[in-house]
């Protein structure tokens, strides 16, 4: 209860990990809690007691209507990694203004969305939506242009407006990944480093666009290209020692000095692997994290870019109400979000220290092949 108090929602996998037991222990106190009234449960986890339940008091929820000004909609695709602060945001701005926020976890799935979104549209007295569908799937184009037409204004969260999609009355609020990527790329090259790798679990959806600066922020400065590129590797799942070797061996190989690791939990693997083959962090390799949520547990800390995940759901609210107050003579707003880097250990050179200045410029070492 504090977690959900706390964030918003919680997800059976993130929660069972945290407390250090099994998912179906979590499960059995999730329908305890939901059956004594103080939980709603919702795929893949829970969220604090929803007014979409049906005959569910407004008492039960805090809401009372004499102060309620609008109802706002929420659809995530998942309450697991990434999507509990931005949910959280989202409910702490709804309260501030006076609005309920009725939220509902879906899938990655395109056919699930719009259901969850239909599923809103049926409640009577909502105002608007806030969704985040992937609109790079097979019918995004399709689904932002169903999203335009509907009868309630509609904010994107984390997504983004297609060029091809006849939609000019969606907002939305990103966080700028690409740029993000950039400044995990400047910062390395400040420690010295040229030969800088890239590691995603996968290019969907934020991966997409870490890529892309990444990949530009190597050729504006023109540093080689010829590194490390992985896409879609799981070092956290059957196989992971594996996984983790591969990517050691081609590092070596391209003499990648520095990596991004997207996300961070991979980050940490991929940094406990590397120590435990006798690769120092970050005398031989440095690592950037993409996200901030465990990347500080590294020994050495990681260093890491941090989304500004919580002021996405907040913008959201932001957009979805001056629409409503403004009506349809606001134009469309698309707002990106700026993330922060937060410089740890696992990028600085051995030289620096709290006390010392910048490091001297000089070519990083690339890892040795007795390493392996």
């Amino acid at each position: 209860m504090d977690e959900i108090r706390e964030h918003g929602s919680v997800g059976v996998s993130s929660i069972a990990r945290r407390l250090g037991v099994s998912e179906l222990t979590v499960r059995r106190d999730i329908n305890t809690l939901a059956q004594q009234g103080l939980v709603t449960r919702v795929h893949g986890g829970a969220t604090l007691r929803s007014a979409i339940e049906p005959g569910l008091s407004p008492a039960l929820v805090g809401h009372d209507p004499a102060v309620t000004r609008y109802t706002i909609g929420m659809v995530v695709p998942s309450l697991e990694y990434y999507w509990p602060p931005i949910v959280h945001g989202a409910r702490a701005q709804a309260t501030q203004l006076r609005a309920r926020l009725l939220l509902r976890a879906s899938t990655y799935e395109l056919r699930d969305n719009r259901r969850q979104v239909e599923a809103l549209l049926n409640t009577p007295g909502l105002h608007g939506l806030i969704v985040a569908p992937d609109t790079h799937a097979e019918h995004g184009i399709e689904m932002l242009e169903w999203l335009d037409a509907l009868p309630v204004p509609v904010v994107l969260a984390e997504r983004r407006v297609r060029a091809a999609a006849a939609a000019p009355h969606l907002e939305s609020v990103v966080s700028d990944h690409a740029a993000g990527a950039a400044l995990a790329v400047r910062h390395l090259v400040a420690a010295g480093h040229e030969r800088i790798g890239l590691i995603v679990e996968s290019e969907n959806p934020t991966g997409r666009h870490v890529r892309r600066g990444w990949r530009d922020a190597l050729r504006s400065l023109g540093l080689p290209v010829d590194v490390v590129s992985m896409t879609g590797v799981r070092f956290d799942a059957p196989g992971r020692e594996r996984e983790m070797d591969e990517a050691l061996r081609l590092i070596r190989e391209t003499a990648t000095t520095a990596v991004i690791v997207l996300p961070d939990p991979q980050a940490l693997a991929l940094e406990q692997h590397a120590l435990d083959r006798g690769i120092r962090v970050p005398h031989d390799l440095a690592i950037v994290a993409y996200d901030d949520d465990v990347a500080r547990f590294g020994d050495p800390a990681i260093t890491a870019v941090r989304p500004a995940k919580q002021h996405v759901g907040r913008e959201a609210v932001n957009l979805l109400i001056a629409r409503l107050e403004a009506g349809s003579s606001r134009p469309a707003y698309r707002v990106k979000l700026s993330p922060e880097l937060h410089v740890r250990e696992s990028s600085l050179r051995p030289s620096i220290t709290d006390d010392a200045g910048p490091a001297p410029r000089v070519p990083p070492r690339p890892l040795l092949k007795e390493t392996l």
